[in-house]
């Protein structure tokens, strides 16, 4: 599963590597968390980066309640809540790390970063709704996640959320996890916005030019964002 990443990238840098432009103005996180406002590229504004909410609601859901953090890729385009934005609704979630725990001797986990040796941004696969609360919407199932807190009904207008595909692990994240987040090669980011990329296109990246590295337990808290939380320790 991803449930934090990073994104600590220049602005100017980011929109060139993905020409496209900020919506609103970008400053670094060090632990972007679900439920968060986060910068995304969907297929309905190729050219923009916009803030989405992390924890995807599909659009027939009764409340916006207990969104989806993550879509499994070799299901992403059968299940209820993620079929339909598989095919009309992709976006591509901007990293330039993201981090995993493993069990220590002690009980404890122990939190790790795992990026490319040089820092360098990428995209994970990703889908996205658009969740209308004026709408009657009936056949929520129970899911974990965590997006908004609004009742359905109020003033707070559509809400817009995401999600991450994740996919089977690389040798260097399965020594910490049994999933990880299906990074897109640059060549086929704007093929999978389009729908030109299937799920094939979501096969684990491979591990020769990522790191992993043990990092401080204070990103446990979403609460903490700083720049020490990605120095190893």
């Amino acid at each position: 599963m991803c449930g934090r990443y990073t994104l600590f990238v220049d602005q100017d840098d980011l929109e060139d590597r993905f020409d496209a432009r900020f919506a609103e103005p970008f400053a670094p996180r060090y632990n972007m968390a679900p439920g968060q406002r986060l910068p995304v590229i969907t297929n309905e504004e190729p050219e923009t980066i916009r803030s989405l909410e992390w924890g995807l609601v599909p659009s027939w859901a009764d409340n916006d309640r207990d969104g989806l953090i993550n879509a499994r890729a070799e299901t992403v385009d059968e299940k209820p809540s993620f079929r339909e934005a598989y095919d009309q609704r992709r976006a591509l979630v901007l990293a330039d790390g993201f981090y995993e725990w493993t069990e220590t001797e002690d009980g404890g986990k122990q939190p790790y970063r795992v990026a490319f040796e040089d820092d360098r941004p990428f995209a994970m696969a990703g889908l996205w709704e658009r969740w209308e609360p004026e709408t009657t919407q009936t056949g929520l199932e129970s899911f974990g996640g965590g997006a908004g807190d609004s009742e359905p009904g109020d003033d707070a207008g559509p809400l817009e959320t995401f999600t991450v595909v994740t996919t089977e692990p690389n040798d260097l994240v399965g020594e910490l996890h049994h999933r990880m987040a299906a990074i897109l090669e640059p060549t086929v980011e704007r093929d999978w916005l389009t729908g030109a990329a299937s799920t094939a296109a979501l096969e684990p990246h491979p591990a020769d030019e990522m790191v992993a590295y043990p990092v401080s337990t204070a990103v446990n808290s979403p609460a903490t964002d700083e720049p020490s939380l990605v120095e190893p320790v």
